[in-house]
């Protein structure tokens, strides 16, 4: 008797055990995300079967799970980040300082995600920037924050992001970077200025 019930109890905890760990792998438990990156470019992280044949079974779910639409990558890359230079989480408590360059592309875009992996709702029509408002520029910065910044040309909102990540897009990426993302790649950099309340931690 006792020999049935400890089967039937390791049967159950092995199927409950699955079931979590497809649910982790698939985006449904645990941070919003594609978090299986294999290429990771100063904090820029991306996976390069996204888009390609070579995407699994579970990355497919994750992609549909978080509304990517992914091209392949000779038509587009993608790479997201959630920290600062620091390493620190980006939020909505804080303020940044976004700057770039020219990037290995055609055309690129920078967007703000939430927690969940949507735009936040509010109603600032400030939730990215691309290539045709910087222009042709060797170099341009934005300013990261919840309130409309008045000291930078662009600006991102974060208000009602809460923890949020930042996407970069590249459309038609050149061949270089499609064979050395870690040195093609101009990765934009994120400095923290100031957090609500002065926080520095």
């Amino acid at each position: 008797m006792w020999r049935l019930v400890a089967l039937f109890f390791a049967l159950g905890a092995a199927i409950f055990l699955g079931m979590m760990s497809a649910l982790w792998t698939t985006g449904l438990l645990g941070k919003p995300g594609v978090d299986f990156a294999d290429v990771d470019v100063a904090g820029w992280q991306s996976d390069w079967s996204i888009g390609s044949d070579a995407a699994g079974p579970y990355m497919r779910a994750r992609i549909a799970r978080h509304g990517l639409l992914a091209l392949t990558k000779q038509e587009a890359v993608y790479f997201t980040r959630r920290t600062d230079d620091d390493g620190r989480a980006l939020t909505e408590e804080c303020t940044y300082r976004l700057t770039g360059g020219r990037q290995p592309a055609e055309w690129w875009s920078i967007t703000l995600y939430d927690s969940a992996s949507r735009l936040p709702m509010n109603e600032d029509n400030a939730l990215s920037l691309d290539r045709s408002q910087i222009g042709s520029v060797d170099a341009w910065g934005a300013i990261v924050s919840p309130i409309a910044a008045t000291d930078s040309a662009f600006w991102i909102s974060s208000r009602n992001a809460g923890e949020f990540d930042l996407m970069l897009r590249l459309y038609r990426p050149t061949q270089a970077l499609l064979a050395s993302p870690e040195t093609e790649l101009n990765t934009p950099s994120i400095e923290r200025l100031g957090c609500q309340g002065g926080a520095d931690e």
